[in-house]
């Protein structure tokens, strides 16, 4: 199985997106606070250029839930490729989770989109089988990361927690009982504390 590796900033109080996504909010309403170590902020330290290395390094293939994939609900009614523009970050094949079907979408620099309508567990496996060596990120939101840590395949799990409360918003760890990860690595700077979690188990 290849190694399964998730990379979210979080909130203080536990938000890892604020609320009322929406094309002119993607990460929801001061959910950009969040992120400000690895989107330009001056105050970016050596420490958070090391952990956007961690958060930008290939993968062989992703899982993300469409609320990551864009604002759009219900049927597919636009011609959306998603917020990154003709050439995403990901380069790699990435699995969108969604109840409505839609055609694969190819971009370039390797990215295409496939949208998968059965469940979590059909979009693992299928970024399991495709990733091969290259490892499979999770690559958000809350509820897909959700998903991910109930089905216990998070192998390492990385968290930018922000000196920030936003006080609603999509939380990540919601409904979960445990937490079967330790601490291997942390850095800090004025933005956020990184930290690197292993699975325990």
């Amino acid at each position: 199985m290849p190694d399964t590796t998730c990379h979210m900033s979080i909130s203080l109080d536990g938000f890892v997106a604020g609320p009322d996504q929406s094309m002119d909010d993607p990460l929801g309403k001061r959910g950009k606070e969040l992120h400000g170590w690895h989107i330009g902020d001056p105050r970016a330290t050596d420490a958070d250029r090391t952990a956007t290395g961690w958060l930008m390094r290939p993968r062989g293939a992703y899982v993300m839930g469409r609320n990551m994939f864009g604002p759009i609900r219900g049927e597919w009614d636009t011609d959306w490729s998603g917020w990154w523009g003709p050439e995403p970050p990901y380069h790699a094949p990435v699995f969108v989770l969604t109840h409505h079907a839609h055609d694969p979408i190819e971009l370039d620099g390797g990215t295409t989109f496939h949208f998968v309508t059965d469940g979590f567990d059909a979009a693992y496996a299928a970024a399991c089988e495709t990733a091969g060596d290259g490892g499979v990120d999770i690559a958000g939101g809350a509820s897909t990361v959700r998903q991910a840590l109930r089905a216990g395949v998070i192998d390492e799990l990385t968290l930018d927690i922000a000196p920030v409360l936003l006080g609603s918003g999509e939380r990540m760890f919601d409904g979960l009982e445990s937490f079967d990860f330790e601490p291997v690595e942390v850095l800090h700077s004025p933005l956020t504390t990184h930290v690197r979690y292993r699975r325990t188990n």
